[in-house]
């Protein structure tokens, strides 16, 4: 991987999570408050399950 594939990554990255705050910063505030509230597993395994199906998407 170069690092211009890895800029573009990135630069999407960004522009994906800057969507919903930018679209709806009420409902974007609700949902962190949610987040703050679940437990320290809960937001692990949201994590572990990102991290596998990003690296499946890359893989496939």
């Amino acid at each position: 991987m170069n690092s211009d594939s890895l800029w573009a990554a990135f630069g999407l990255f960004l522009l994906i999570e800057g969507l919903l705050p930018f679209l709806s910063p009420s409902r974007w505030r609700s949902a962190v408050a949610q987040i703050a509230l679940m437990r320290d597993g809960q937001i692990r395994a949201f994590g572990l399950v990102a991290i596998l199906a990003g690296a499946l998407m890359l893989w496939v």
